[in-house]
């Protein structure tokens, strides 16, 4: 885990964040238009805009996985980050990978005030919720959504 850097990504990462965007997406099985790259590309690249990307980079600094997170505002606790995605290419599995992604977004919500960061997954996602139950806590809420 010691070789993991996590920074933001630069402009000339787009491909390779495309290409682990893209496996995040077929994971889930949803199809992303070129729209969706660019647009999503854009927010990252806004230092205006609430979404962010992080980017996983191996001892080489080659992108190996991602994180897209945004603040969270809770009228009831304040601000916490919400991790939407999170995603490491499979060759890179298993060597702590998620575990710097999880740390690192730990230090900069301390950093930003966040009280706490969430996140949803799959319930058969058996792998990634080993790493998740070693950093996090498994809440008794169920998810719903409505369509708009």
């Amino acid at each position: 885990m010691s070789d993991i850097v996590i920074s933001a990504p630069t402009e000339a990462d787009y491909p390779r964040w495309r290409e682990l965007f893209t496996g995040y997406a077929e994971f889930y099985h949803v199809e992303l238009t070129e729209e969706r790259f660019a647009e999503s590309w854009a927010w990252f690249q806004d230092e205006n805009h609430p979404a962010e990307c992080l980017l996983a980079r191996d001892a080489d600094g080659t992108p190996i996985g991602l994180a897209h997170i945004t603040p969270d505002h809770s009228p009831l606790r304040g601000t916490r980050g919400f991790l939407h995605d999170l995603f490491v290419d499979p060759a890179h599995r298993g060597g702590g990978t998620v575990d710097a992604i999880l740390a690192e977004l730990r230090r900069l919500g301390r950093e930003r005030g966040w009280y706490q960061i969430r996140w949803n997954t799959a319930d058969d996602n058996y792998r990634a919720r080993a790493v998740y139950d070693r950093n996090g806590e498994k809440t008794p809420f169920l998810l719903y959504v409505m369509p708009c």
